[in-house]
């Protein structure tokens, strides 16, 4: 975990990455939030970036919900308002992490999270998988990430392919665990908090269903909810050549909800 302290802070913004990265992919979205005035606490997700054990692996997806939760209480010593922002699988962690924790923060954002795959494996596999991960759960297979399906910026795309960090392999038990995670969340979307929510979707979406995070938003019990779905746009919406609009939406919603508006 890291901390990146701001000047004169209004606020603390906790980044949950997604599946293969760390959150060393996020360092222009930390500077724009650093510029504006929030802290940004940050770290890698069990089985990825610089944590030890498997790469690409976990046991249970409540590993993940417990390190949400750690970079959460951590944010909450500095006594400002906390938004927890999550991106695809780290979406998927922050529904998690607030479905069990209720954590009373400011605010949450969503980028694309990861509620239905776009290309999932098919039935055969997925049954093989199912038998696999019972006996040999650290059992490998690519993950099919492509850079090509996550962002339309080249530069991205270009580091992309020098990132050592990145995990292109992921075990049978970390399908699983995502599998259930995802159903649950979609299946109890009900026992979603009633906090502020942004969540925003990449249009042209070829790593996550988008019809998902609709289905999902539809079914929320919350009082202040906005979802607006990025025309064009891939998957990784900061990193698109059009992220300073998407960032400067966010910022409005947090500043809001800060009451700065």
């Amino acid at each position: 975990m890291r901390i990146w302290e701001a000047e004169q802070a209004i606020g603390v913004f906790v980044i949950v990455h997604g599946a293969g990265e760390h959150y060393g992919r996020y360092t222009w979205l930390i500077e724009r939030l650093n510029r504006e005035h929030f802290h940004v606490i940050a770290g890698d997700l069990p089985g990825f970036g610089r944590t030890r054990g498997k790469r690409g692996h976990i046991d249970h997806f409540e590993q993940y919900i417990d390190a949400v939760h750690h970079w959460y209480k951590e944010a909450v010593t500095y006594e400002l308002p906390v938004f927890l922002f999550g991106h695809s699988m780290g979406g998927l962690s922050v529904i998690r992490t607030m479905m069990e924790k209720q954590l009373p923060v400011r605010g949450v954002v969503l980028s694309s999270p990861c509620l239905s795959l776009y290309d999932p494996p098919n039935k055969a596999l997925t049954a093989v998988a199912k038998g696999i991960h019972r006996i040999v759960p650290t059992f490998s297979v690519k993950s099919g990430i492509k850079t090509d399906h996550a962002t339309r910026n080249e530069d991205v795309r270009s580091d992309f392919h020098k990132d050592e960090l990145f995990v292109h392999t992921v075990s049978v038990r970390w399908y699983q665990e995502m599998q259930k995670a995802m159903k649950t969340s979609l299946d109890h979307a009900y026992e979603f908090p009633n906090v502020s929510l942004l969540l925003l979707q990449a249009g042209e979406d070829y790593l996550v269903e988008k019809t998902a995070s609709h289905e999902w938003f539809n079914r929320l019990r919350i009082e202040d909810r906005s979802m607006r779905e990025w025309r064009g746009l891939y998957h990784e919406l900061f990193n698109e050549p059009e992220r300073e609009d998407v960032f400067r939406f966010m910022l409005y919603f947090m500043w809001q909800r800060l009451g700065r508006l």
